[in-house]
């Protein structure tokens, strides 16, 4: 009989410290300079354990998505719909221009494009963050600000797209004017019924 492990045992915190140290490497040096080495020294954790348990630094990103996804987001509460789009695409553009995070969060995006165990962590992670956000969506249905066949996390999507396009694919700056256009584009779409 295998035995049954405990949560927030041993095995949990050795997680959690792995994850911590994951995280300042990729603040410090990016995806590109993130290695099981640095993460087992950082954290203290033995790097034959980190080998055998994370195997790569994509498996390193992926536990650390993983873990992420549970986490709450600091969701808008303006009273309107139009606001809280807003809020949610300033999260998005304040988020990567955030010294401590914004280089995390673009390390992910990095290793989701050269891994596929990375991109479907960082699916599964965004999948998530969609569906706590929708919450703004529904709250509007509720209100009567928009029609109950919207599409909640398309809308969502279709907010935080064009702010993911300017700083990953163009490279552009992100203002708050931009961040507001999208979510505001997103939102007369809504109300067309295009979402």
């Amino acid at each position: 009989m295998e035995p049954q492990k405990r949560p927030g045992g041993r095995s949990a915190r050795v997680r959690d410290t792995v994850r911590t140290a994951t995280l300042a490497e990729l603040a410090l040096n990016g995806y590109q300079g993130l290695t099981i080495d640095n993460v087992a020294q950082r954290s203290g954790v033995h790097k034959t354990t980190v080998y055998r348990r994370w195997g790569t630094p994509e498996g390193l990103i992926a536990d650390a998505l993983e873990l992420a996804e549970s986490e709450p987001w600091p969701i808008p509460d303006s009273g309107s719909i139009e606001g809280d789009l807003r809020g949610i695409t300033d999260l998005v553009r304040t988020g990567f221009a955030d010294p401590e995070a914004g280089p995390i969060a673009s390390a992910f995006i990095a290793a989701a494009t050269q891994n596929s165990a990375a991109a479907q962590a960082l699916r599964r992670f965004y999948a998530a963050r969609h569906t706590q956000s929708a919450e703004v969506v529904r709250r509007a249905v509720a209100r009567g600000e928009l029609p109950a066949t919207v599409a909640a996390e398309d809308l969502i999507r279709f907010a935080v797209a064009p702010v993911y396009y300017r700083l990953f694919i163009a490279h552009e700056p992100v203002t708050e004017q931009d961040a507001h256009r999208a979510a505001d584009a997103a939102l007369a779409a809504a109300r067309a019924g295009v979402i």
